[in-house]
């Protein structure tokens, strides 16, 4: 993947050779990667630079074979996923407050998994319903971890009708069903501690901003920069082709809604900003043209055919 190989991945691997890691990556930081056995490697006690729950996961997963204990502090919260599986997996996990931690050695029992509807892929339907005039949409089954549940939050802070149905706990993951309506939007301040709760949903919630009356101003999110693109640049640069005034920040953005024209934008091989562009499409006065797409196939195979049959005048254009 294009993408993940133009990742920065240091953040990963510094603190995987404090363990006895030895692992090679390009000069520039990048895949492709070099892992060379070792013989053991070491539990250590590891703060986090930037609140990533990627980095948090791989500390913690490489701690299962070290010796000793390993422990995560993470300056704000981040998805734990990987926690609520390894319990699932009967593997002790303790949170100690900012701080999680785990011995290695231990040993894992199968167990069947059901996994939910990926909240960050529902999160362009929730935008898309939200800003498209006389839309209801119900989306079923959707992963509801409360450390993952930030678009919903923010999106119902600038006004949105979003309904929690049926909620349940599946497999030690909560999940729910979701109906969402056209509603107006409104521009707000984001609270920074939602930032990592919806980390990777803010491309799509560009477009619902663009779409609100008024400014929404996003600030903690330095993160959005080292993503598969840089996200705040990326957007910023679409979202004023179609005419709307966007101002990206060192840690991130500041964006007056406004009227979509039409145009075309660079997705820069990016699945999140392409999807978050075809949401953009129901409010633009013209057609959105959106480039190197191709990505989109490995996080979402079928987006396109599921957005033209909730409504969507979208076309697949090859080559």
């Amino acid at each position: 993947d294009e993408s993940l190989s133009s990742r920065p991945m240091r953040r990963v691997t510094e603190p995987l050779a404090r363990m006895g890691a030895d692992i090679e990556t390009t000069g520039a930081g990048t895949a492709p990667l070099r892992i060379h056995p070792v013989e053991k490697l070491h539990g250590i006690h590891y703060e986090l630079p930037v609140a990533s729950a990627q980095v948090k996961s791989a500390v913690l997963l490489a701690g299962l074979c070290a010796e000793g204990e390993t422990c995560v502090t993470e300056p704000a919260p981040t998805r734990d996923h990987t926690e609520r599986m390894l319990r699932g997996f009967g593997y002790e996990v303790r949170r100690e407050g900012s701080r999680i931690c785990l011995d290695g050695g231990g040993r894992l029992t199968a167990c069947d998994i059901d996994v939910p509807a990926d909240i960050s892929s529902a999160a362009f339907f929730l935008v898309g319903a939200s800003i498209a005039p006389g839309s209801e949409l119900v989306l079923e089954h959707v992963g509801m971890n409360p450390t993952r549940d930030g678009a919903v939050t923010i999106l119902r802070l600038m006004g949105a009708d979003i309904e929690v149905e049926n909620p349940r706990d599946v497999g030690g993951e909560p999940v729910a069903d979701l109906r969402v309506r056209h509603a107006p939007l409104h521009g707000i301040e984001i609270p920074e501690e939602l930032v990592p709760l919806a980390i990777d949903e803010f491309p799509a919630l560009f477009v619902a901003a663009a779409c609100a009356e008024g400014e929404t101003v996003l600030t903690g999110a330095e993160e959005l920069r080292v993503k598969e693109s840089d996200r705040i640049q990326v957007m910023a640069d679409g979202l004023r082709v179609l005419g709307v005034e966007a101002e990206p920040t060192p840690d991130g953005i500041r964006i007056r809604g406004g009227s979509l024209g039409g145009g075309e934008v660079l997705s820069h091989g990016d699945h999140r900003i392409a999807m978050s562009f075809a949401m953009a499409g129901l409010r633009a006065s013209g057609t959105i043209r959106i480039k190197d797409c191709d990505n989109v196939n490995t996080s979402f195979p079928g987006f396109a055919g599921l957005a033209a049959g909730a409504g969507l005048k979208i076309e697949v254009l090859r080559g």
